[in-house]
């Protein structure tokens, strides 16, 4: 049994970013991209919730990205107390809830954090005394959330507009009201009041506090997510939960669900260096700037240019004479904005949904739990990729009905199975996969495995794969991705 009131960090990973498109995508979302530093912005969430005596971090992430998830926590060095895979997104309220009851089976009073992976907090030592404050205003029975303190009248955020000091807690107000997005003016009369803060979307609350509120006011919630934790099953490192029970649950973010309705709701007011990063604007705003006011990551030359953000993948942008414009290129994309017009990226993300194009699901290279596979060319009947696999790496064994491949080793050793016949493939060899044979590819050596890979036949698609055998616990004799 856990000691009472231990702080325990949970980690909320199902958002897709879709604002930040094209880095961004629903395949590798930005929250598992490092867009302010070195590290990913879910590493930096993470990092930042080990604060003293907290236990390890309890993650909520969805199941296509469990393990890009797992490798980026090995990265830095840090195992979760569990990383459970939402098998649908239902927002904000269902994860609380989840989390919340896996909390109790061994602390019912363990004061819970819930951050979002996806935000930039600047202030640290901010961040941790804000904590700290909510924390011992969550152990009187409070629910708590950050405040931001506003710096404009944006219209992108919800308000929480303070009420009175709590009597037993110096620095924490109870909530007087959540108020939705408001215009520009209304915004600005926030401002000028002085009472109002940015809804952060983080809150600290204990664990049996918020069951109990979730069974007053959002009994469905509860019970979808207290089923589908009792079905949930172990998958390797993962706790999966029941889909079906899952599913049914509202979807619902917690501010509807429970902080609007409760009478418990907190708010400490702080200054973080906080931002959620929105919109590719939002990055311009918190980011280095140069004397021109641009920031420029990649191979960038700007002439005669000022106030634009702009992202180079492999190829150089230049600018000559433009303001305030948000360039970013990946192999596949570009995209060109206004600044002031960010927020609409959205719309063309829901453009390429409805055109049934892929550009806003994955990038050319397509990250597995083996590696990584790239697509090089492709035409008429043939496909050409350029395929990685990490050190003790290894594919399922699999097989494929209407396609047929040829494997050139460019960098590492290979061991291929093909049929029965298991054979060593070293730099410059090669061996062909025919149609509906049964065929494996791993890594046994201790530097990554780079090969190209020739596919031939009448449909290339990453459905036609059948598995047999699976490592990474993914189900065998069904198609899917490699």
């Amino acid at each position: 049994m856990t000691t009472s009131h231990t702080v325990y960090p949970v980690i909320l990973s199902g958002g897709t970013g879709t604002r930040l498109w094209p880095l961004s995508r629903a395949a590798l979302p930005k929250q598992l991209l490092a867009l302010d530093g070195e590290r990913t912005m879910i590493q930096d969430t993470v990092l930042r919730g080990q604060l003293p005596g907290a236990a390890p971090p309890l993650l909520l992430c969805s199941e296509a990205h469990r393990f890009l998830v797992a490798e980026q926590m090995q990265e830095i060095g840090v195992t979760p107390r569990a990383i459970v895979l939402e098998p649908m997104g239902r927002n904000t309220a269902p994860a609380a809830a989840v989390a919340a009851l896996m909390i109790a089976q061994d602390d019912a009073q363990g004061v819970i954090v819930l951050l979002p992976s996806d935000h930039v907090v600047r202030d640290g030592a901010a961040f941790g005394e804000a904590v700290a404050l909510s924390a011992e205003a969550a152990r009187e029975g409070h629910i708590v959330t950050f405040g931001m303190q506003p710096s404009a009248p944006e219209t992108g955020y919800g308000y929480v507009h303070r009420g009175p000091r709590l009597e037993k807690v110096d620095g924490v107000h109870r909530v007087q009201r959540f108020v939705e997005k408001p215009d520009a003016p209304t915004a600005q009369t926030y401002l000028d009041d002085g009472g109002y803060f940015w809804n952060s979307g983080m809150f600290v609350f204990r664990a049996d506090v918020l069951i109990e509120d979730m069974r007053l006011h959002a009994p469905d919630v509860l019970a979808a997510a207290r089923a589908a934790l009792s079905a949930a099953k172990r998958d390797l490192d993962f706790v999966r939960l029941d889909a079906k029970a899952f599913s049914d649950s509202p979807n619902i973010s917690i501010d509807y669900a429970l902080m609007e309705k409760t009478d418990r709701a907190a708010v400490v007011p702080c200054d973080i260096g906080w931002s959620d990063v929105g919109a590719w604007s939002a990055l311009w705003d918190i980011r280095a700037r140069d004397a021109d006011g641009n920031v420029l990551t990649g191979d960038v030359i700007a002439h005669d240019s000022t106030g634009s953000f702009v992202h180079s993948g492999r190829k150089l942008i230049a600018l000559v004479g433009v303001r305030d414009l948000v360039v970013v290129a990946t192999d596949d994309a570009l995209l060109v904005a206004d600044k002031s017009r960010a927020q609409e990226v959205k719309a063309v993300v829901d453009r390429l949904k409805a055109d049934g194009r892929s550009e806003h699901t994955e990038h050319k290279r397509v990250f597995r739990p083996w590696g990584s596979y790239e697509t090089i060319d492709a035409g008429d009947r043939f496909q050409v990729k350029h395929i990685m696999v990490k050190p003790g790496g290894r594919l399922s064994l699999q097989m494929h009905h209407q396609r047929a491949e040829h494997w050139v080793v460019v960098q590492g050793t290979a061991r291929v199975t093909v049929g029965d016949k298991v054979s060593i493939l070293k730099e410059n060899e090669s061996t062909f996969i025919p149609l509906g044979e049964k065929h494996r590819l791993e890594n046994p050596g201790d530097a990554p495995l780079r090969l190209i890979e020739v596919q031939s036949g009448g449909y290339l698609g990453e459905d036609d794969i059948v598995r047999f055998e699976d490592v990474y616990g993914r189900a065998p004799a069904a198609k899917a991705g490699a």
